[in-house]
This record gives structure tokens, sequence and C-alpha cells, in this order.
């Protein structure tokens, strides 16, 4: 909790003699990071080491990476498919480079093993050609086209009329890189408070204030009573980088509800399932189809011990209150039933698939600034240019390429806090 977290780095709350919190603590900070993700973490360690800032991460959850962070398909994206000079594009690329050499570096678990982008009828040749017009663009490097024949030599059980090969993707140990960050982080003087939920906050005196409580308490309350805080924290610095809860944290802090500042939050639920009953993975590259609504749609992804995993769908999810999102009370159940959706759009690529193969595997959820049939949207960062409140940063709808983006995300936030 956060108190323990405090008092372990020598700090001592101090109360102050108001009316409204007489009897809650307060407590200063230099930089305060909310979420413990990958791209928080990822700030937390950019802004210890590189900027010898006193950093705080504050994580509604027991650990870190319990939501998206954990929840997804660890693969490096090159950067094919995001408009160009958008962020998403910028810093998937950007990102991407940084990730290899991070992994290099600090012996990180991962390959780069390509992925193909397949057309499996000619109406999505334009598609493809679109992709590939879109990923030189960007400056990805490598992409080729190839036609059916000679994806299908590649890749023997793959069946495609046209492929798109890009040989920067790949896939990499997720929890290993989030753990090598926050060692670091930690090894430059970064603290984390797990089990503390920021709920709000309010700007004024020019010191922003953020509400904090402690998450059991929080997700046990009666929902009639008042929302209390535990502790009220006044930082320098503060990064909301809470994933899920981001947007609902934003209009909290903001005290705003307009959309032009704090979109609309989305979320989308996608399952996973894995291949069972193969002796030997059919493929030794990521596939992927052509991109759908809400996402790159149902791929091929390995991890690294060969492992074989196909998703994910898209679910849309209605009705998310604040809290829900705070800490993580979502649904992650794989329903067996849902595997008969997966069967059809698997074969459309790998017409071999045999049935009773596909068996659940996890879910995750993706926090989106656009809903279904909305088309896609570019990340989100906002500073006081946007919001007025002078060291305040919004990471707001921080999806796919999110892990891949992470350390350019870090780079451009505290470069942007130090300016």
């Amino acid at each position: 909790m956060i108190f323990r977290t405090l008092a372990a780095a020598g700090r001592k709350a101090r109360l102050f003699s108001t009316d409204q919190y007489k009897s809650v603590p307060r407590e200063t900070a230099d930089a305060v990071v909310i979420g413990a993700g990958v791209v928080g973490i990822a700030v937390a360690r950019e802004l210890a080491v590189k900027h010898g800032r006193e950093v705080l991460v504050i994580e509604s959850g027991p650990t870190f990476g319990t939501g998206s962070s954990s929840r997804n398909s660890e693969v490096i994206h090159a950067g094919i498919y995001y408009p160009s000079n958008s962020l998403k594009a910028l810093f998937c690329v950007r990102g991407r480079q940084l990730l290899y050499k991070y992994c290099k570096e600090h012996d990180i678990p991962h390959k780069q093993i390509g992925k193909l982008i397949v057309a499996t009828g000619s109406s999505e040749i334009p598609k493809l050609n679109a992709l590939i017009s879109r990923g030189i663009d960007n400056g990805v490097e490598g992409l080729r086209m190839m036609d059916g024949q000679e994806a299908k030599r590649l890749e023997p059980e793959l069946h495609c009329t046209k492929a798109l090969l890009s040989p920067a993707s790949g896939i990499i140990d997720s929890h290993s890189f989030m753990l090598s960050l926050l060692g670091e982080a930690e090894s430059h003087g970064a603290i984390v408070s797990y089990g503390s939920t920021v709920t709000g906050g309010k700007y004024e005196e020019g010191c922003l204030q953020l509400y904090v409580s402690e998450s059991p308490t929080l997700k046990n309350r009666d929902e009639k009573s008042p929302l209390k805080s535990d502790l009220i924290l006044t930082p320098r610095l503060v990064v909301n980088s809470a994933g899920l809860g981001a947007l609902a944290l934003s209009k909290r802090i903001l005290c705003l509800d307009d959309e032009t500042i704090i979109p609309k939050p989305y979320f989308a639920r996608g399952c996973y399932f894995t291949l069972s009953n193969v002796k030997n993975p059919p493929f030794d590259h990521l596939i992927y189809p052509v991109p759908e609504d809400g996402g790159l749609g149902v791929h091929v992804t390995l991890d690294l011990n060969g492992q074989v995993r196909f998703g994910p769908d898209v679910e849309w999810i209605e009705g998310v209150d604040d809290i829900s999102t705070f800490l993580n009370l979502f649904d992650y159940s794989v329903p067996g039933y849902r595997a008969n959706r997966f069967y059809p759009e698997i074969r459309k690529y790998y017409p071999c698939l045999k049935d009773g193969s596909l068996e659940p595997g996890y879910a995750g959820i993706r926090p989106k600034l656009s809903g279904a049939m909305q088309g896609p949207t570019d990340f989100v960062i906002q500073g006081d240019d946007t919001h007025g409140i002078p060291g305040l940063v919004n990471l707001l709808g921080i999806e796919s390429p999110g892990l891949t983006s992470s350390l350019a995300i870090a780079e451009h936030v505290t470069a942007r806090l130090s300016r």
C-alpha cells in the first residue's frame, strides 16, 4: 500500500488542517507515474535513469503489467499499419529500433522471425498494396511483396493469393522486458506502490493534487457511499499511464466533460486460442490477415517456446464504470464456444486446421478511442497545451503497438516534461 511504500522510502505523511480533508494525510512527490504497465514502467525508467528524477509509480494491481501489457500478442511490430507521420507510425518505428537494441544489450528473450500479411482473395490485394506503400512511407525496412506460390514455398501450410513480407517484425518475452525496465528504474531510486489507485485529482493554486485510495478498500466499498481518499498527493510531474483507466482518470483529474479534450472510451475484448494436437508448429513466421474493424484480424503468433496462438477476435464491451477500469475488473475468461468463430477465419489462410485443435488461451482488453465501424485512431498524448495543467501528461488510447512503442513513448514524454 502507498503508506507503507512512502514510509519505506523514509517519507512521512504530513497532515494539513483543511476542513474538507482534515483527517486525510497529504504528501508531496517529485514525479508520479500512474500505472505500472509496460509504458508506465518505461516512462519511470526514463525519468529515473536518464533524467535523475525521484519517481513514484502508483499501480492499482498487486504487481506490474497485469492489464493489457501481459494480455497481448507479444509481437514487435514493424510500423506498417499506421498513417504516415501519425504518433503510432513514428513511435512504432522508433520504438522497434530501441526495443531490439535494448533486448540485445540486456539479454531479453526475443526473436526477429518476420511476418507475412496475406491476402486470401483478389479483393484483398488492393489493401495489401496500400499496406506496403504505407509501410515504405513510414520507413519500414525490407518490405517485399510475393505471390501465393512464393509465400507457400516459405510457409508450406499457408494458403494465400498474395503476401507482404515484413522481416523486421518479431516476438518478445514482455514479462522479462518489463522486469528489466523496472529493475533499472528501482536501481535509480524509483519506488512502486502496488495496491494503490489514483481515483481523481484537482488543480488549484498552481498545484495538482491526486486522490489516492487503497485498492482493496476501493474494491470492497459500498457503491452508494461517496468515494473517499486515503491520501492526497501533490507531485511536481504526473504521467497518467493508467491504460484501461487512463481516460476515466483524466476526466476526473481535469474535472471536464468535454469530448473534444477527453475522448469517449471504448473497450474491445479479444480472446486467444492455442493450437494443440500438433507435434511441430505449422508456421515459422507470424501470419496476419489484412486488418479488420477494431483490430488486425485473427492472426498467428508464436511464443519463444514455439507455442502457436491464434487471435484476437473483437468483442465490444459496453457499460464499463470508472472504478472497474481503475481496478481492471474485466472478464478475462475465454469461453470454449468462441472457437467456432475462429475456425472459419483461420482456415482462410490455414486450410489444414483440424476440428478440435483449438484450446482456450487467454483474453485481453484494448483501450480504444473509437468504437465499432468508426475507423482507427491515433495515440493521444496530452500536455498543458491541451488541458492547461503544467506538469501533467495524459497517455490516452495506448493500445497496439504500445508494447513496441513503449521506449519511444517514454523518450517523447520525458523530453516533453523536461521542456
